[in-house]
């Protein structure tokens, strides 16, 4: 255990197309606030993450996030209906897969960031 109490833990990541990844996390449901040239903070409920207008293609290419979700059918199916691989072309949506542990669907951002959204087994 920490000795020190934590609130929050907040990842950067990077975009290929800083203005089309601002679009597209906005599209997704963030709420944006911009906290300089180049750099924005993107929030949901208590999740937040930094979007830094930097591209790194090795780092990119490596990153992925994982967002624990209630229910990860539901999730695909909003997914579904915010249309995102018909405004963003280098979007991918991988549909839900069921695992010894849980279930998660796929997103892959316009930069190629992967997001798995998951929901565990109780």
């Amino acid at each position: 255990m920490l000795a020190f109490k934590t609130k929050s833990i907040r990842p950067f990541i990077g975009a290929k197309n800083f203005e089309l990844s601002r679009n597209f996390y906005c599209n997704l449901g963030f709420d944006e606030t911009v906290l300089s040239k180049g750099l924005s903070v993107f929030k949901s409920e208590n999740f937040a993450f930094y979007l830094q207008d930097a591209y790194v293609k090795d780092w990119i290419n490596n990153t992925m996030i994982f967002l624990e979700v209630e229910d990860v059918e539901i999730t695909w199916n909003e997914l579904l209906t915010l249309n995102l691989a018909e405004k963003y072309k280098d979007i991918k949506l991988v549909p839900v897969k069921t695992y010894h542990w849980g279930k998660e669907c796929f997103l892959h951002d316009p930069s190629g960031i992967l997001w798995h959204f998951g929901q565990f087994f109780s």
